[in-house]
Formats: C-alpha cells, sequence, structure tokens
C-alpha cells in the first residue's frame, strides 16, 4: 500500500483527492485476472491497447459522450492539399490517396476554382 490507498476489510481503497485518478495495485491486479470487471468499451480499448492506454483513455474522458470521426485527417486540411497536389490529370490518385470519391475529388476542386 501507499500513501493513498487504506486497507478495509482487506480490499484496498484509492483514498486520493477527487480528481486525482491512481490505480491501486490490487485494481491492477483484478483487472489482470478478470477483463469483464471492465466496461465493455474499456475492455475493449484493453485488449487491442492495453490496460495502462485504457486507464489513460479513462482518466481523459470519464464521463465525456465522446464521437470518433469517420475521417482520420481534418476535412479543410484535406481539401487544401488536394487543391495544392492537383495537377489537371491526377483525380483518380488524389480520390485514393486521400480515400475520398473522384467525384468529391472534382467537387472540392471545382469549388476552389469558383473562389479564385
Amino acid at each position: 500500500m501507499d500513501k493513498h490507498t487504506e486497507k478495509v476489510n482487506d480490499i484496498e481503497i484509492c483514498t486520493v483527492p477527487k480528481g486525482v485518478l491512481q490505480y491501486t495495485h490490487g485494481v491492477m491486479e483484478m483487472s489482470e485476472y478478470d477483463k469483464n470487471l471492465f466496461h465493455k468499451v474499456y475492455r475493449e480499448i484493453s485488449e487491442q491497447l492495453g490496460i495502462e492506454t485504457a486507464l489513460t483513455i479513462h482518466q481523459m474522458f470519464k464521463g465525456t459522450q465522446v464521437n470518433f470521426p469517420v475521417r482520420f485527417f481534418d476535412t479543410q486540411c484535406v481539401k487544401e492539399m488536394i487543391i495544392k497536389e492537383y495537377d489537371g490529370t491526377n483525380v483518380k490518385t488524389l480520390a485514393k490517396k486521400y480515400d475520398y470519391s473522384e467525384k468529391s475529388v472534382r467537387r472540392i476542386i471545382k469549388e476552389s476554382t469558383k473562389k479564385k
């Protein structure tokens, strides 16, 4: 036990101030033996990325509704890159590179020429 834990009925209890997350050795041991203790989303994260990552994500976002966009890169930045890299003949290449349809790439280019 460290200075932030105390034992009550053979169970380690974390006694750090609210907002400061510390997982005791006992909690870590429990998680190693029974992953079903975790909420489903944290179980999936820990299985794919490790317990430390799941704990970090929990600390950062607990209680927050999180939405992960389909696109990894910022849409506006990708549009700017497509416009910059467009050479008049490479619509298909750009579409494949940035995971956009050829129609979307053409629309992005067309919109950029209207603005000029």
